[in-house]
């Protein structure tokens, strides 16, 4: 009985003492951003992008791309309105020299024949129709970066989800070998 005693005595003295040891643990937890999501916000960001180019890039507060746009923008429709003029120059010797009314001596257009002329029309046509093009492509494109901007800005990229390349050395014949790692931490 005195044994039996004693034991439980034992164990309880024993657990009590690595019971009390113990130091409560603390745990902090991280400071998150909680961000709302706003599905509109893409949306918003093309309309205003095709209401007055690089005004989505504004709301993104992508201050940056906003000469990107019209330096594109300016550049094309330069060369619009120059190939334009040049084609209309061409186009009216062409008409005056079928009138009769042509200088032979004319600077520029008194050393080219008929052929040149209508050559030369076709060129800045051809030009005047691809800056055109070009014009709205960029335009098209400025809608497109500031929708998917929009969506970007509210992508989650943190290091609690994340894929990286890693590059390490095998102890067996050391070599490199690379790998790719997957995290997900909760």
């Amino acid at each position: 009985m005195k044994q039996t005693v004693f034991i439980y005595l034992l164990i309880l003295f024993f657990c009590s003492t690595t019971l009390f040891a113990q130091k409560p643990e603390i745990i902090k937890v991280k400071d998150t951003v909680v961000t709302t999501i706003d599905p509109l916000k893409p949306s918003k960001a093309a309309f205003y992008s095709a209401i007055l180019p690089g005004l989505g890039q504004a709301y993104n507060k992508k201050y940056w791309k906003i000469p990107i746009v019209y330096a594109g923008l300016g550049i094309s429709i330069y060369s619009y309105t120059f190939n334009q003029r040049e084609y209309n120059k061409f186009r009216d010797e062409y008409k005056r020299r079928l009138d009769g009314t042509s200088d032979p001596n004319h600077p520029i257009y008194g050393n080219l024949d008929d052929a040149r002329l209508i050559s030369a029309q076709k060129f800045h046509q051809r030009n005047r129709d691809l800056s055109m093009l070009l014009t709205v492509g960029i335009y098209i494109l400025n809608i497109v970066d500031a929708n998917v901007d929009a969506h970007l800005i509210q992508f989650n990229v943190n290091d609690n989800l994340s894929v990286k390349p890693d590059l390490y050395q095998n102890q067996l014949n050391n070599r490199q070998n690379v790998g790719l790692s997957f995290n997900y931490n909760f």
